[in-house]
């Protein structure tokens, strides 16, 4: 490799560098291959999904509740302790992966936390009686999930090309969405086909967590490391093979490629001699780590994730009580696998992300905010066997719209967006903000969810809708265009919202300051 490259350019070409375009055409064996990377990888959002779907319905089943022996009483105290403790045993993991794939590699990192959530997986699945085992369970989980969750975009962003980064990006909210559809009908199956008093009944859906989680594992055999990450640890070798196989290409246009990776690299590793914490808060450095905080503050506060966790009772509170509930539950998961598809396949790299931003999220207050109108207008029948009335219907049809547009928008685009908007000196302490505030602001609304929907009634869905309005409002006031940028482009962009030829930095003078300044 050493032998076909011409010499690195140095710092002052990175600006000549940065704004050429360059087209990667690609193999159909390298676009198969960048596929399966990001198929494999992406178990981690399957994983994320079907634990959020099926840990709901569980706590719902009867023989759960007389394993754990705990009554009626409980039910919403020990819902939203199951489901928020994994929350933050994530939460805690966005740290602590951070440090663990700088030093061990994305690859190595993801074979790690794979384990670690099959020994959460595992505990929870043994029949303990013991409602403290399960809680400690669900944190050990959350660690193994939440440490995925940061290597995952990090892997991807790393390995596509920039014409196919938005579309395999967007695989992890896509198999997210799987996840929860196959959560949604194992636990009808098992209800319906196991009896209450049958321990299997509960402990076959929490047991078949293990099954995509040792998927994610032995996956990674399958692909090589990251090849950026290789290069920041001046494995030069391995780095060019890594690249040849992701492309399955050696053409003159894959050495440019990596002569780019490698002098956006070296570029901002020459910048200082040592990363410091406080850099993050430096200039371009904290644009950037806002801006991942905030959208993936964002994703949680349109109020998606919360029906994801919670739709049986979003959907009493529009036909009332009865299976007619769980029946739209299910439906819902379809339209989100669907919805999602249909974005990932043919308009994840044809729209503009920035613009997908603002108008999905102004597109769900439309829904959320008429919704809170027709609930209050016209509550649902207290009784369960009644016929859903026609304001029912139409409410229905607005939350299915509601989810359609996330799954256009918010769902599947912050997952890519925040893994290409940092330069690799930042990349994986960015991500790692990025995707802690994720979990943190899962944790919050999953353990107020149950709580806002008890008291609040008609009244969240009005929240959520002010939520999405203000999200459009500062998406379209802040967020920058990355859609066809290669990543080293992107990192030598200032940070501003939209997008401009005239965005370029000046190399010499604002990153040299911003990682020296004070």
């Amino acid at each position: 490799m050493e032998e076909r490259q011409p010499l690195l350019r140095q710092f002052s070409d990175n600006e000549q560098l940065s704004s050429r375009p360059t087209k990667m055409k690609g193999t159909t064996l390298g676009k198969i291959r960048a596929y399966w990377l990001g198929s494999v990888v992406c178990m981690g959002g399957f994983l994320f999904g079907y634990d959020s779907g099926i840990v709901g319905g569980v706590l719902t089943m009867p023989s759960f509740q007389s394993d754990y022996r705990y009554g009626s009483g409980d039910k919403t105290h020990t819902n939203a302790l199951s489901v928020g403790l994994q929350q933050l045993g994530g939460f805690l993991a966005c740290f602590l992966a951070w440090p663990l794939t700088d030093k061990l590699g994305r690859k190595n990192s993801l074979m790690i936390s794979s384990f670690v959530f099959c020994i959460g997986a595992a505990i929870q699945t043994i029949n303990t009686h013991s409602l403290a085992a399960f809680y400690v369970s669900r944190v050990i989980a959350g660690l193994g999930l939440g440490a995925a969750t940061v290597a995952v975009p990090m892997f991807n962003s790393e390995m596509m090309p920039k014409e196919m980064r938005g579309q395999v990006g967007s695989f992890f909210q896509w198999f997210y969405t799987f996840g929860i559809f196959v959560s949604y009908w194992v636990d009808y199956g098992v209800v319906r086909g196991i009896a209450s008093t049958d321990p299997a009944q509960w402990q076959i859906p929490i047991g078949l967590q293990l099954a995509p989680a040792a998927l994610l594992g032995l996956g990674m055999l399958t692909v090589p490391e990251s090849t950026r990450w290789l290069t920041k640890k001046g494995r030069h070798d391995e780095a060019w093979r890594s690249l040849q196989w992701i492309r399955a290409d050696d053409s003159q246009a894959t050495v440019d490629e990596m002569e780019e990776i490698r002098s956006g690299v070296t570029a901002e590793a020459v910048a200082t001699e040592g990363f410091r914490i406080r850099e993050l808060l430096e200039g371009e450095n904290f644009k950037r780590v806002f801006a991942a905080f905030a959208v993936f503050t964002a994703q949680q506060a349109t109020g998606a994730t919360a029906f994801a966790y919670f739709g049986p009772q979003y959907f009493n509170l529009i036909v009332g009580n009865g299976e007619q509930s769980l029946l739209l539950t299910a439906i819902f998961g379809a339209v989100k696998v669907v919805a999602c598809g249909t974005f990932v396949l043919f308009f994840s790299e044809r729209l503009s992300r920035r613009q997908v931003l603002i108008g999905g999220a102004a597109f769900m207050a439309a829904c959320q905010i008429t919704t809170a109108a027709v609930v209050k207008s016209f509550p649902a029948p207290s009784g369960g066997d009644q016929g859903v009335a026609p304001s029912g219907i139409a409410t229905v049809a607005l939350i299915y719209l509601f989810v359609i547009a996330y799954n256009f928008s918010w769902g599947p685009m912050p997952w890519p967006y925040v893994s290409e908007i940092f330069p690799a000196r930042i990349r994986e302490p960015g991500v790692a903000v990025g995707v802690a505030s994720q979990w943190l602001f899962n944790f919050i609304f999953s353990l107020t969810t149950p709580y806002m929907i008890s008291s609040m009634g008609w009244g969240t869905f009005l929240l959520w809708g002010i939520f999405d309005a203000v999200i459009a409002i500062l998406a379209f006031a802040f967020l920058k265009e990355t859609r066809g940028l290669s990543l080293e482009t992107i990192a030598h962009q200032r940070f501003k919202a939209g997008s401009s030829p005239n965005d370029a930095l000046d190399n010499k003078k604002d990153v040299v300051a911003e990682h020296h300044e004070g």
